[in-house]
């Protein structure tokens, strides 16, 4: 495992790999277009697990006929959308690129900020709320696309689009272009930090509103019954009234017609996904990506959030999650004859990856025989101002939390006359005996430099912001997840199940085919594409170039 071992070792291991694995030499030819393809929140073992009832033209044609790392990792110990997608094309972890949540808590005024929010920008046409996200100033490093656009004089095109602004932002960087899809209107648009007016295309695509084709439309399971024998019970999903939470699903609004209500109820569905797709042939077509008129190659980043918002919503073991991922595979299909159509099949290289994984349900692993639970972060901070209070008086010790972030009232302990690392211990303690807690780590242990010896430290080392994180990081135990609600599911942690992602590069000019098991992480991406685009690697890239896919790349001796 990389970083656990002493630098003198490292070294060496490095010099022996470095001398039986020179860098394969990029061909001569570069890829006319970069496709980075993020599916949010999925997990490998998913990919893995439906494999055999994918078609031929979608995920299948991906692993097949290209490099699959069945053993990658998103390997940070916060993983969660932002921190993802800031991973992907920077090659740099959380302690690096600043983005340490989806939203944490501001080191001054102690309320909460969101990964992407820039006040000084609002969405082109369309209502720009508080926490909206416009821009990537709270990305600290740059990216793939960044170094690209540099390195020809900003002739490089890189655009971005996602069902979440945070998806389009974080993979376009600082100098591409990032659209969004829109919660109230259901439309794809930008930010005035990109563009005072959105390009002739963009109006034309808006203005046929394909998002209105699904209302009254139901989403139903594309495979016969007996290919869903293995999901989880449709009675592990409480059924009401307004949520039947089973198929098949109806897209309408409760007023009647169509609005905010109805191209919300997209999102957790595979028409969020279609729609990104649609807005990408767009851009596509609208900016000629692919076939530059300068020579150069282009970057296309898609984020497709609809996974995630169903995974939350039921879990990966879920009927509902099963049938989205095939359905995607279908659309995936189609959108690469498209691209082999349009750009060509040998000049286009893709890399398919995930921002995080996902654990089950508590519910399905309970029912299986696990242990597994919810720990509320409000009650959690709570009990232990009590526990605090009772020993030293003051009630409110713990200011603020983002979790699994919590941060100490440092006013109040100067005030009291308090040691900070005591005060520290003193929570760490307490937090360890509270169910679902499996471990907390304090501001002094991350900043003592004290070397990982496993691979949970060495990944919440890497997670934690010095400047941004909060004085006590709260880690839960396998299968127990942060949050108040009763139902549904979600991610975050150091865990296998959520770090573990699906890895494929694709293009068979530069990449050899294989499964791969050799241990890789997203942050390899960024470096990988810089070898073969034979760009310098963004500042903050930690990863290393994925060799033994490279076509062309020498044997070991």
């Amino acid at each position: 495992m990389r970083f656990l071992l002493s630098t003198a070792t490292q070294l060496l291991l490095s010099c022996a790999f470095l001398a039986a694995n020179a860098h394969a030499a990029p061909s001569e030819e570069a890829p006319k277009l970069v496709l980075v393809l993020v599916v949010d929140g999925l997990p490998a073992e998913q990919v893995q697990r439906y494999r055999s009832q994918f078609g031929k033209g979608g995920l299948r044609r991906l692993m097949e006929g290209g490099a699959s790392f069945s053993n990658a990792h998103q390997a940070h110990g916060v993983t969660v959308t932002a921190v993802g997608h800031a991973a992907i094309l920077s090659g740099a972890y959380p302690y690096q690129h600043g983005v340490i949540g989806n939203n944490w808590i501001d080191p001054v005024t102690k309320t909460s900020v969101y990964c992407t929010q820039d006040t000084a920008h609002t969405y082109i046409g369309e209502t720009t709320r508080p926490m909206d996200g416009t821009s990537p100033a709270r990305l600290r490093v740059d990216t793939l696309g960044d170094q690209l656009r540099y390195a020809t004089g900003n002739r490089a095109k890189v655009v971005a689009v996602s069902g979440k602004d945070r998806g389009a932002i974080l993979l376009a960087g600082k100098t591409g272009t990032a659209y969004m899809y829109m919660d109230e209107t259901g439309n794809f648009a930008s930010s005035d930090f990109y563009m005072k007016a959105h390009p002739e295309w963009v109006r034309s695509f808006q203005a046929a509103k394909p998002q209105d084709r699904y209302y009254g439309k139901t989403w139903r399971p594309l495979l016969p019954d007996a290919a869903y024998a293995n999901d989880a019970r449709d009675e592990l999903f409480p059924a009401t009234p307004a949520s039947p939470n089973r198929f098949p699903f109806a897209f309408y609004s409760e007023s009647g017609s169509i609005d905010a209500d109805y191209y919300n109820r997209l999102k957790p569905s595979p028409f969020l996904d279609e729609l990104t797709l649609d807005f990408a042939r767009a851009a596509i077509d609208g900016e000629n990506l692919g076939n530059n008129p300068a020579g150069v190659t282009d970057v296309l980043g898609v984020s497709l959030s609809g996974h995630d918002y169903v995974n939350h919503k039921y879990g990966p073991e879920s009927k509902m999650s099963h049938d989205h991922l095939q359905r995607l595979d279908r659309m995936l299909a189609n959108f690469f004859s498209y691209l082999d159509k349009k750009v060509g099949a040998d000049k286009v290289l893709v890399v398919l990856t995930a921002d995080h994984g996902f654990p089950n349900t508590p519910e399905f692993v309970k029912e299986s025989g696990g242990n597994a639970g919810r720990v509320d972060p409000a009650k959690l901070v709570t009990a232990l101002n009590a526990a605090l209070a009772a020993k030293y008086g003051n009630d409110k010790l713990v200011i603020a939390e983002s979790a699994p972030n919590f941060h100490l009232d440092y006013a109040a302990l100067d005030k009291l006359g308090l040691s900070r690392i005591e005060v520290e211990e003193t929570a760490a303690n307490f937090l360890r005996t509270q169910e679902g807690v499996a471990e907390v780590f304090t501001r002094h242990y991350f900043e003592t430099g004290a070397a990982a010896t496993t691979r949970m430290q060495l990944l919440m080392r890497r997670a934690w912001n010095r400047e941004l994180s909060g004085d006590l990081v709260v880690v839960t135990k396998p299968f127990w997840i942060f949050g108040s609600s009763s139902s549904g599911t979600s991610h975050g942690s150091s865990y296998a199940y959520d770090t573990n992602v699906p890895l494929v590069l694709s293009g068979r000019k530069w990449i050899k085919p294989g499964l791969y098991g050799q241990y890789a992480e997203t942050v390899d991406i960024a470096p990988t594409l810089a070898h073969l685009l034979r760009l310098r690697p963004p500042a903050g890239a930690e990863g290393r170039v994925l060799n033994e896919a490279l076509a062309g790349a020498p044997r070991a001796q």
